[in-house]
């Protein structure tokens, strides 16, 4: 019974140790079977490259497998192979050369080799292919999702018209003054309102002055005392008669006493109380200062006298349309009491200076007025036909960037890519199309909008750029070495 005990147990035992062995050696023949079809999946690298992610907002943000953005939290969108992150093979190695790695959160920690961001993140690469010059490129997915406009470059004449507004204004050479260069007191005025109409030689006010009436005396005086003295027998004595009676013919005419009154006096030899002050000009009194038996001193202004048939209307120019108004140029006055009512005229005169309040420059248009429809300090509306600029490069206002003395144009050069431009602009019309004096040519694919986003992506990208080249004044200088001191700059 002992031996039959014995045999029993070491069937057990042998039977265990052929289980054992037969799953080691299925579990051998799987693995290996596994291992076998990895490496012929991977070997070969002939099969598809598996599929990249990236944002549209932050085109360095390139992932394995979908999700969000760490940065803005945007969804991620598929990355075609060979754009942006894909892995475009280089002729030589069949792979992209990385340039560096940088932090997703951080663009501006840099690193030669993979690791972790100061915040735990992966390092994602950049390549170097992307650094070329200050383009840049992005996935056309992406593009879309930006919203990236292109339009081409044209050529075609560039005109503007100009609406602004007009003051209707005196003609200043046919405004008159009348004054009196004595002192005196008004006896009579024959003009007595503002607005009333005179003829040139029309009296319009009559002045006493103690002084006049003694220069009348003296000058009769000396008109008796020179007839006396013309018969002398000392030439002497007659020409000096002769010339006191000249002075004193002159003092009469320096106080505004006409060739006829001094005429009559010398006629009449009466002296005569007042004198009578008349109008130099026709026109329509704008202006009085004097009222009947004011007491008035020499060289005051008394009245005012404009005359309105002909009149200026000074259209406001803002600063940015002065290159396009030029003298000569064809003017159209709109009158605010009719919509029908239209006057035509030409530019005269452009003020050299601008007006303090307004930032203006005053175009100065001249019209006959026959009918005083134009009254001063009147508005109107002015339309100023400009010449056109033949033949000009253009573009629309909006895709040029404005920053300080720069204007910078991103043109689309294809499949993604996108190169900023320095350009010089000209004079913008009415469509906003802007003048491009250099940096573009007729055909080019300029961006109209989204191209803030680009801005910053090339300035990013143009600035790391710099940091990572070793500088060519430093003899020996090396990547290795200026990436070195890139990291000592960022530890």
């Amino acid at each position: 019974m002992k031996t039959v005990g014995t045999v029993k147990g070491l069937l057990l035992i042998v039977a265990l140790v052929a289980a054992l062995g037969g799953g080691y050696l299925l579990g051998s023949g799987r693995h290996g079977g596994d291992h076998s079809a990895a490496t012929g999946e991977m070997g070969g690298g002939t099969e598809a490259q598996a599929q990249q992610y990236t944002c549209g907002m932050h085109p360095f943000i390139i992932t394995d497998a979908p999700g969000s953005c760490p940065i803005c939290g945007m969804k991620l969108t598929p990355l075609k192979a060979g754009t942006g992150g894909g892995a475009a093979p280089t002729a030589a190695t069949g792979e992209r050369k990385v340039k560096y790695w940088q932090a997703p959160m951080d663009p501006t920690y840099i690193r030669n080799e993979p690791g972790k961001s100061p915040m735990g993140m992966d390092l994602v690469p950049v390549y170097e292919e992307a650094m070329s010059g200050g383009g840049i490129q992005i996935d056309p997915v992406t593009t879309q999702n930006m919203g990236v406009r292109t339009e081409a470059v044209i050529r075609q004449n560039l005109a503007r018209t100009i609406r602004t507004i007009g003051l209707v204004t005196y003609d200043e050479p046919r405004q008159y003054s009348v004054n009196s260069k004595i002192d005196g007191w008004i006896e009579r005025l024959f003009v007595n309102q503002e607005g009333q109409s005179v003829k040139k030689g029309q009296p319009l006010m009559e002045l006493y002055s103690p002084e006049l009436v003694a220069a009348q005396q003296e000058y009769l005086l000396a008109l008796q005392n020179s007839k006396k003295l013309a018969q002398s027998s000392f030439p002497e004595i007659a020409e000096s008669a002769k010339r006191l009676l000249d002075a004193s013919r002159t003092r009469l005419k320096y106080w505004d006493v006409s060739s006829k009154q001094i005429d009559a006096l010398e006629q009449t030899g009466q002296v005569r109380k007042t004198l009578t002050l008349y109008s130099p000009q026709s026109g329509v009194v704008t202006m009085k200062k004097v009222i009947e038996g004011m007491r008035v001193m020499a060289g005051e202004e008394l009245i005012q006298i404009s005359d309105l048939s002909k009149v200026w209307v000074n259209a406001d120019i803002y600063e940015y349309e002065l290159p396009w108004v030029k003298v000569g140029q064809m003017a159209r006055v709109e009158l605010p009491f009719g919509q029908d009512k239209v006057l035509e005229g030409k530019i005269t005169y452009i003020y050299p200076y601008l007006q303090n309040e307004t930032r203006t420059v005053k175009a100065r248009i001249e019209f006959a007025n026959p009918g005083l429809e134009l009254k001063p300090e009147m508005y109107a509306n002015v339309l100023i036909e400009t010449e056109p600029v033949s033949n000009a490069l253009s573009i629309p206002e909006n895709a040029v960037l404005k920053s300080g003395k720069e204007q910078t144009v991103f043109v689309a050069l294809g499949e993604g890519k996108f190169d900023p431009r320095k350009v010089k602009t000209g004079v913008t019309n009415d469509q906003g199309m802007v003048q491009i004096l250099s940096g573009l040519n007729e055909g080019d694919l300029v961006v109209t909008s989204a191209q803030f986003m680009l801005d910053s992506e090339s300035k990013l990208r143009e600035a790391i750029q710099k940091m990572m080249e070793p500088k060519a004044d430093q003899p020996g200088s090396s990547p290795a070495a200026g990436g070195k001191a890139l990291d000592d700059l960022f530890e």
